[in-house]
């Protein structure tokens, strides 16, 4: 019987230590534009898009520049379609990484007011 209980305990720990160990690697951190820089690791970087964004549709690359809370800016490259509510952002957030001198991004979410605001707010 306690070997039961032994090996029923070894399989809950490994499952738990699996499970931490995965979600750890999930885990992608904010930073500054110039952390992103510096970094080369996957990261996720938040700030205003300023200028026209360019979308090739032959080569399905989306391309922006991204303007943080410091004035520094970056230029994004994400490879797909571009965000259907993109032009209405106010503060959009690339999770990816910086090379080749530019920040190649995996996923963008774009943060618009329009969803958030109840119907009668009042500024």
């Amino acid at each position: 019987m306690k070997t039961k209980y032994i090996i029923g305990t070894v399989i809950i720990v490994a499952f738990a230590i699996f499970s931490i160990s995965s979600f750890d690697g999930s885990i992608t951190p904010y930073v500054s534009i110039s952390e992103a820089i510096e970094s080369g690791e996957s990261v996720q970087v938040k700030g205003q898009r300023v200028g026209e964004a360019n979308f090739d549709v032959e080569e399905n690359i989306f391309k922006f520049t991204l303007q943080d809370e410091q004035g520094r800016k970056i230029d994004v490259v994400y490879d797909g379609a571009k965000p259907g509510n993109f032009d209405q952002a106010i503060e959009v957030v690339c999770q990816g990484q910086f090379k080749d001198g530019k920040f190649h991004a995996k996923n963008i979410l774009v943060k618009c007011p329009s969803k958030y605001e109840g119907e009668g707010a009042q500024t």
